[in-house]
């Protein structure tokens, strides 16, 4: 009986101490569901979604309480993206979140205008923007979305947005225009033929 007890007891050691280094070894964080999701979206952080930023937007998609047409940044491409990622079918953008732009933006200071009031920084969700109190302030291009969140606080205007430079990195060569469909025609004539 002694020994049927201790064996058990040795038993359920060894299964304990194994089930907590496998609970510590193959630990996932949050919902690799999300992050998948998160990792589709532009990372603007523009709010346009109804959601404070991208990860807010990525926890409600994969919970159901939002759809996948809210992101205009993420525009038509985005959308199927997270269709395709969520087995789900691809919907137009969602009028009410704003149009996707047709070319990506960046914002751009006039810096003889510029006052220093410091709204437009606090409005920056990136931080994109550089100054101080009542000094003059910059955009850092490469950090800067494009998200427009920086237009309305500024008093003054002097914020402008500017389509994104084409460099060699960001340049794509643009796909050839769809060939005709062949006529009755030239149809009947190639199978005469």
């Amino acid at each position: 009986m002694l020994v049927a007890i201790l064996a058990l007891t040795a038993l359920s050691v060894a299964f304990g101490l194994g089930l907590g280094y496998a609970s510590v070894r193959f630990k996932v964080e949050g919902d690799p569901l999300v992050d998948q999701i998160d990792k589709v979206l532009p990372q603007t952080q523009c709010g346009q979604c109804g959601f404070p930023g991208c990860r807010p937007y990525a926890t409600a998609i994969a919970g159901g309480e939002a759809d996948i047409n809210q992101c205009p940044p993420g525009g038509e491409d985005g959308i199927q993206k997270l269709a395709e990622l969520l087995g789900v079918e691809a919907k137009p953008l969602n009028p009410d979140n704003g149009v996707a732009k047709a070319v990506p933006t960046v914002a751009l200071i006039d810096e003889n205008i510029c006052i220093g009031c410091t709204k437009c920084i606090q409005a920056c969700p990136v931080d994109a923007i550089l100054g101080a109190a009542q000094q003059m302030h910059t955009v850092i291009v490469s950090e800067c979305t494009g998200c427009e969140l920086c237009l309305e606080p500024c008093p003054v205007d002097c914020i402008s947005m500017q389509p994104v430079a084409q460099t060699p990195r960001t340049w794509v060569w643009p796909l050839p225009d769809a060939a005709p469909a062949p006529s009755p025609r030239a149809a009947e004539a190639s199978s005469a033929a």
